[in-house]
């Protein structure tokens, strides 16, 4: 591969030279070698397609909608594909409910002093606990502990049951909709159970009953997951705010102990950071031949901590998204390589070995090959369990700078991160009104919200995201920025003040009177659920407008895994135009095709934009915008 196919990054190009040249499997030679006929997209037109299952003995089974040729089991291909694609949602919901559940469980034994943390933002629990109609008078520690118990209750509603903190959070206008539909959810353990249990062969096979089942997994996901995690982690690490963070592989100096957190569960890596700000852990890394001990943010657990902690000379910045893994490891640079729950790559093992460095998971979802070190995060043992892995990285410090020649001159730079809903509103002045004028007189036309990972499919790693964020800018659309996508546009220089120049003429001025990026760096793929939240205060200011009807787009130009499908599936639902890249697992079944791209906008409001063509997918999403604008007479 080359260029473009390879990474939209210097940096990551550079290193896939030097992984060429250590003759390592990479990721790229991986995915090439998948293709057909030359063409590394294309693969299996079946598996592309959505209509192969193996679900059962009778399979793997192929249906051809165009020949009505079926499933062993009489299933069409618009079942077969939409049965595949909400077990897709079913993977990515229990993925977000595990981080959220470790998320409480860190909440409650830090309320209870049992952890290294605290409560920042005890005003925040106090807010939130309101909106939820708990008691809010107490102390602390015990309005944690109520909104603790809270939340586990209604995670366990049954799926009958309809949620609390749904109807507590979501617009009236979208809960309307959604129980005229028959998709207002339980409690999401029992959503969970119920998809799952539809997906048994011979149980349901109809693939608009399975996308509506997909449609309610995804409203309890983004609130019941996503909304109370991010919220529960504010109230834990602090409330995001806007300040400087440094990027690139430039982060990386092979002279000091460097540690990396990886995944999507923060907790650990706040831990580490917290004892190596401290002198003594510094003067261990010293003691080594180190000149220090650094916290390197990685990925999702990465932007979760670099959106909450501003930089300093030991939590010193952030590398980029998950591709980039290999070519971090390969850099010689790196001592341990801490996993937490996803995006780990299950090659990972081999490039430890090669590279001298600790690989050790930290979460009991995480297991590599041959890899027998592990420590299983717990809140109540945070402190001892980050010493220890700070310790090892420490130990292996003088192997990995004997035995390997490190790379350098990467480039260094920064990107102005950690915007939420209330620093956004701090921004505004104290209050929303300053953004709702600026769409209504057209300064802006409207929002995307740019919900992303980052995939190999059609492009190299981030290309098509950065093309696409810099279509919407250039239109005068507002870009707010989560995910893999989020590290895309960080990287890639588009969360800088000196980006408002690739910005049209309305979103120029703004940023230049806020003294803003055209790129908002809002969070991680767990923030879609705080977005959801923004896009209803938006609704609501504006009179209640249903969310269908406003001048907002949801994006998510590389999509990869199946916590982005059921994302996909819950903006549908919330009534949004939803552009995704590459084209997803369903144009084997026609009739789906239809549903999701053409029919959902009667049913939600939601509609399916698969575009590949970053300047066409830019005008139509920039053409909803206007025409929504025109409904509202602005």
């Amino acid at each position: 591969m080359e260029g473009d196919r390879i990474s939209y990054h210097e940096s990551v190009r550079k290193m896939y030279e030097k992984i060429k040249e250590d003759k390592i499997t990479n990721i790229w030679d991986r995915y090439e070698s998948q293709g057909f006929a030359g063409d590394p997209d294309k693969r299996c037109p079946f598996c592309q397609g959505g209509t192969r299952c193996d679900l059962c003995s009778n399979g793997p089974c192929r249906s051809d909608a165009s020949i009505d040729k079926r499933g062993a089991c009489g299933i069409t291909a618009d079942g077969m594909a939409m049965r595949m694609m909400l077990l897709r949602n079913v993977l990515g919901a229990s993925t977000y409910q595990y981080h959220t559940e470790q998320t409480i469980k860190t909440l409650r034994a830090t309320a209870k002093g049992e952890t290294p943390f605290q409560i920042k933002e005890p005003s925040k629990l106090k807010s939130f606990a309101e909106r939820l109609g708990i008691d809010s008078k107490g102390n602390i520690k015990e309005i944690a502990l109520d909104f603790c118990d809270f939340v586990e209750d209604d995670f366990n509603r049954k799926y009958s049951e309809p949620s609390k903190i749904v109807e507590l959070l979501a617009p009236k206008e979208r809960k309307d909709s959604w129980k005229k539909i028959g998709i207002f959810p339980g409690g999401i353990h029992g959503e969970i159970m119920l998809s799952t249990s539809s997906c048994l062969t011979n149980v349901d096979g109809y693939y608009v009953s399975l996308a509506l089942k997909a449609m309610r997994l995804g409203i309890a996901m983004a609130y019941q997951s996503q909304i109370i995690n991010e919220f529960s982690q504010d109230i834990l690490f602090g409330i995001p705010r806007p300040h400087k963070m440094r990027v690139d592989l430039g982060v990386l100096d092979p002279d000091y102990v460097n540690v990396i957190p990886n995944g999507h569960e923060p907790f650990l890596g706040f831990a580490m950071i917290q004892l190596a700000r401290k002198e003594e852990w510094q003067q261990k890394a010293k003691k080594v031949g180190a000149k220090g001990l650094r916290i390197i943010a990685n990925i999702e657990t990465g932007q979760e901590m670099i959106q909450r902690w501003e930089m300093d000379d030991v939590f010193y910045g952030f590398t980029g998204n998950w591709i980039m893994q290999e070519a971090i490891m390969a850099s010689g640079c790196i001592d341990i390589f801490v996993a937490d729950m996803n995006c780990s790559m299950p090659i990972d093992p081999i490039y430890a070995e090669k590279y001298k460095f600790k690989l050790i998971p930290v979460s009991e979802v995480v297991a590599f090959e041959g890899i027998k070190e592990r420590i299983n995060y717990l809140p109540e043992e945070a402190e001892i369990q980050a010493a220890s892995l700070l310790q090892m990285a420490i130990d292996n410090f003088k192997e990995r700078r004997s035995s390997i020649k490190p790379v350098l001159g990467f480039p260094l730079k920064e990107a102005i991160v950690g915007f939420s809903t209330e620093s956004i509103v701090e921004t505004l002045g104290g209050t929303i009104e300053p953004l709702l004028n600026a769409i209504k007189d057209g300064t802006i036309r409207g929002v995307a919200g740019m919900v992303s990972c980052t995939s190999l499919r059609d492009s190299g790693q981030d290309v098509h995201t950065i093309r696409i964020v810099k279509e919407l800018i250039k239109r005068d659309i507002l870009v707010l920025s989560l995910g893999c996508g989020n590290s895309a546009v960080q990287v890639g220089g588009l969360c800088s003040l000196e980006a408002k120049d690739l910005a049209g003429p309305g979103l120029k001025k703004l940023c230049s009177i806020l003294n803003t990026p055209p790129v908002l760096s809002y969070g991680t793929c767990t923030d879609v659920g705080r977005l959801a939240d923004l896009i209803g205060v938006i609704s609501k200011a504006l009179g209640d407008v249903s969310v269908k009807d406003l001048p907002v787009v949801a994006v998510a130009p590389e999509y990869m895994e199946q916590k982005a499908t059921i994302d996909a599936i819950f903006a549908l639902a919330f009534g949004l135009y939803t552009y995704v890249n590459p084209v997803p697992p369903v144009t084997g079944g026609p009739n789906l095709v239809k549903l999701l791209t053409v029919d959902c906008k009667d049913v939600t409001g939601g509609i399916l934009n698969v575009e590949k063509d970053p300047v066409k997918a830019a005008d139509e999403m920039l053409a909803h915008i206007e025409s929504n604008r025109k409904k509202l007479g602005i």
